[in-house]
């Protein structure tokens, strides 16, 4: 067996300077790219660590405990990333995404949480507010979380079976404690929680059913995603990829379910309800959803932007490059040259990359590289 050799490249150190116009122009609360894609949905990554070591997404081999984080003074502070907030909601965003690494390990994560609450979209109204977590911090900081502003969480649970769990997640991490968290965000009054489980064939695959029967009728969505090639570090390999269409057909063998349409534009997850004896969807059941960026690719109505943890604006989950907005943040940049800077950034942006997936070259480390999912959230 011949060991796997992981070319690390830290693109942290690369980005793009964008350019300010020599005349500024006011958003008009509405950006679309070269596609008509419209700017909606602003992910902000708060940290790139992460306390565990999930192999499709933080390696151990490669985040080991000599792994070089971000230096403190280079993550945007918590006044920075609002600032920049308040011009993507000028640009039409209309929902914040807070993430990571995991951002529950962001010290005061909630003075964050209540100054973009007290935002305004270009509508009047507050942004959706919502967070994505691991789970393990969560039972100690839902309620201040929801006091803050916070309007919902997701939680990534990949099995119900502690040994799978502590596996996946390889620091030992019991899944007990995850559920806990999940109870937790109930209790603090947090609405539509949501639970994303990432799916490997031939390593959790035998945990779909068990994690819809646990999740059926509480009040919880689950969601299964196919396991993705982000960045460059996780192995990734087509054949340990369970296709949504056969995890659905495992589901209907058990539970029947009826499709339902989606719940908004640009909504990555296809949506199944439970049905009740007469092939209806019955909404005290619950639903589940599936993901499938690698076998149904959803880039042709993708509205998502990413905000890494020092200021860098990626385009996509698979991008290769950032453009530097800290720069502008720390440079004296107005808010309107800012803003005016951001607009042909997203009006430039082309990506598509799961629907080209199959026609490039499966060798990435020549050349661009991803960025690490890890490092502007997923």
């Amino acid at each position: 067996m011949t060991e796997r050799v992981i070319p690390l490249i830290d693109e942290r150190l690369t980005s793009l300077a964008p350019k300010v116009p020599a005349q500024a122009t006011a958003p008009t609360g509405l950006l679309t790219d070269t596609r008509g894609r419209p700017l909606r949905d602003l992910r902000i990554s708060v940290t790139d660590r992460c306390n565990f070591r999930c192999n499709y997404c933080m390696p151990k081999e490669v985040f080991d405990k000599d792994h070089a984080y971000l230096p403190h003074n280079a993550l945007l502070r918590f006044e920075e990333i609002t600032r920049l907030a308040r011009l993507f909601l000028a640009h039409g965003v209309r929902k914040i995404r807070l993430t990571g690494g995991e951002p529950l390990l962001r010290k005061n994560l909630e003075e964050l949480v209540a100054q973009l609450a007290q935002l305004r979209t270009v509508d009047g109204l507050p942004p959706d507010l919502t967070l994505t977590t691991n789970g393990s911090l969560l039972a100690r900081k839902a309620r201040a979380l929801k006091d803050a502003g916070l309007n919902r969480v997701t939680v990534s649970l990949d099995g119900l079976d502690d040994a799978v769990f502590r596996r996946m997640n390889d620091v030992d991490f019991p899944v007990a404690d995850v559920l806990a968290g999940i109870e937790a965000a109930h209790a603090a009054g947090l609405s539509h929680i949501k639970v994303n489980m990432v799916v490997k064939r031939g390593t959790n695959d035998h945990e779909i059913l068990p994690m819809a029967r646990h999740f059926r009728g509480t009040g919880t969505t689950l969601r299964f995603i196919e396991y993705m090639d982000v960045g460059a570090t996780n192995g990734w390999r087509m054949d340990e990829v369970l296709p949504s269409a056969e995890l659905i057909t495992r589901l209907r063998a058990e539970l029947p379910l009826v499709q339902l349409d989606p719940s908004s534009p640009g909504e990555t997850a296809e949506r199944w309800g439970y049905a009740d004896t007469s092939g209806q969807h019955d909404p005290a059941l619950g639903e589940v959803g599936v993901i499938s960026s690698v076998t149904q690719a959803f880039c042709h109505d993708c509205n998502r932007a990413r905000l890494s943890t020092e200021g860098r604006l990626y385009l996509c989950l698979f991008a290769t490059q950032g453009h530097d907005l800290r720069g502008l943040l720390r440079g004296g940049a107005t808010d309107e040259a800012i803003a005016s800077a951001i607009a042909p950034i997203w009006q430039g942006r082309t990506d598509r990359y799961s629907e080209l997936r199959s026609s490039l070259p499966a060798d990435t480390t020549q050349g661009a590289r991803r960025v690490e999912m890890s490092y502007i959230g997923g």
